[in-house]
């Protein structure tokens, strides 16, 4: 039943006066949106070229003196001994 009256809605003659007629408002909203998605994407161009080039570090052996003490996944002792 609620299908048929959003059908009925849906299906009216809305060629009104002021059907096809946009709000100034719409425009300002849009170009707003649009300098604001531009300011983002050249923020984030920025913040990019300060990223170095490679995470991997030039020399692991720090890295690999840490692990060895780590917890290996929540992993206990084994209890036989």
């Amino acid at each position: 039943m609620t299908t048929a009256v959003g059908i009925a809605i849906l299906a009216q003659n809305t060629t009104g006066p002021e059907f096809g007629k946009a709000s100034p408002v719409g425009l300002v909203i849009i170009a707003l949106l649009l300098v604001g998605t531009a300011l983002l994407v050249r923020s984030m161009n920025g913040h990019m070229k300060k990223l170095p080039s490679s995470f991997e570090p030039s020399d692991p052996t720090p890295d690999q003196a840490a692990d060895e003490g780590t917890d290996r996944g929540g992993i206990g002792p084994d209890p036989r001994g």
